[in-house]
């Protein structure tokens, strides 16, 4: 297989490092608007020929398109910000090439009633244009991360082989990870944390649809595994909400994240003084996003790997019934930090959403999954996917819980 890699931040390494002892990686192309970055990756890599190098704009189509021609690629792969995946996913469409991202394009809330109605959703451009994928021929594999990716899986899984009836499904995300030398500094990028964390968090029910929340809402104590322990988990915006319940059969749906009350207090911090705003202001002679200000302040993910200590934790709670009596159970994949540095020299968080576009590529170029249009990971077999996460380095867990009344 050969990928255009668009995007070589920490994930982006992280799906380079994870994919180059493959034999079904024939080439990956580094591209990414920072040459020096691209180039640093390329030199952890020591395999320049399977590596290239190239500078991109992710927001010119162009651009892509022409390196995606150049290399003749199968795939193109995005792993940037969301904010460019309107151009990287028409630019994979023009060349004729599947595409895979990690997070669907971005929402726009409700004009007038934010916290109860759907604007804009989550991958609402994307699953407009299926059919136009489908009659090309061509696959866009969405939201193949960790979550949205694996835990789609696992939602997936659940439904065919755990329950007879799903009541209740949720991604639950938490983790233990300490920063040393840093008050405050994010382990994922800023820029889509305070996109997901700040929108109106959506949550699916069968009589209801889709509909919002405010953020932070419905809180919860969800006990983790794996001595990460007991988390408040609170409601954000995510793509599992918009993609699980187009495959797969509940009563409702939610995503939840262990955000801790000082993130909580820092986002609402953001949003208050305005510095969440993607759109550019002028400051003096300059244009600039106040949210771009704020990712430059913070240190860059992909470089804290050797200051984290700990572990986190993704997955998917489960409520329901199997053979006639009520049945909880969580799937999840703990990553440990020390584990991913000395395998991969990657931070945990980066490669455990890393590894799952690999596992997908792999899945693709050997024809276990098979499909055309816009689909997300449940729509396909879970098992090919959950088979290889411990060959990869990324085993799972499933945890039967006590059911709760009510």
């Amino acid at each position: 297989m050969k990928v255009l890699l668009v995007g070589v931040g920490g994930v982006g390494e992280s799906i380079a490092q994870i994919a180059k002892p493959r034999k079904w990686l024939e080439l990956m192309v580094l591209a990414d608007y920072n040459l020096e970055r691209a180039r640093e990756v390329q030199a952890k890599l020591g395999d320049d020929g399977r590596f290239p190098v190239e500078k991109v704009d992710a927001g010119k189509q162009d651009q892509i398109e022409a390196l995606a021609k150049k290399y003749g690629v199968d795939l193109i792969m995005n792993a940037c910000d969301p904010s460019f995946n309107v151009p990287i996913f028409d630019a994979a469409f023009n060349v004729g090439c599947n595409y895979m991202d990690m997070a669907m394009t971005l929402s726009e809330p409700h004009p007038t009633d934010p916290f109860h109605q759907t604007g804009i959703k989550l991958g609402d451009y994307q699953f407009e244009r299926a059919k136009l994928w489908e009659e090309k021929g061509l696959l866009c594999l969405a939201g193949l991360g960790v979550e949205p990716g694996m835990a789609d899986v696992f939602a997936k899984y659940a439904e065919l082989y755990l329950f007879d009836e799903i009541d209740e499904m949720g991604i639950r995300d938490g983790a233990n990870i300490e920063i040393s030398g840093y008050e405050f500094a994010p382990n994922f990028s800023i820029w889509t944390t305070i996109e997901e964390c700040l929108n109106p968090p959506v949550v699916w029910e069968k009589d209801k649809g889709w509909f919002t929340t405010e953020p932070f809402s419905e809180p919860e104590i969800f006990e983790f595994p794996e001595g990460i322990g007991a988390q408040e988990v609170v409601n954000v915006e995510h793509e599992e909400v918009l993609l699980v319940p187009r495959w797969v059969k509940t009563k409702r749906m939610t995503f939840k994240y262990g955000l801790g009350n000082q993130f909580i207090s820092v986002l609402k911090t953001l949003h208050m003084l305005g510095l969440d705003n993607k759109e550019k202001i002028k400051v003096k002679d300059v244009m600039v996003a106040p949210r771009d200000v704020v990712a430059a302040c913070l240190p860059d993910p992909a470089h804290l790997g050797e200051k984290m200590s700990g572990k986190t934790c993704a997955g998917t709670w489960v409520k329901g019934t199997k053979d006639g009596k009520a049945r909880e159970v969580y799937l999840y994949q703990v990553a440990d930090n020390a584990d991913c540095m000395a395998k991969w020299g990657c931070q945990a968080v980066v490669a455990q959403t890393a590894f799952n576009a690999v596992i997908g590529m792999d899945l693709l170029q050997s024809g276990a999954w098979k499909g055309v249009g816009v689909l997300g990971p449940e729509a396909f077999p879970p098992d090919p996917f959950m088979e290889k996460m411990a060959d990869y380095g990324f085993p799972y867990g499933i945890k039967e819980m006590t059911p709760k009344a009510g």
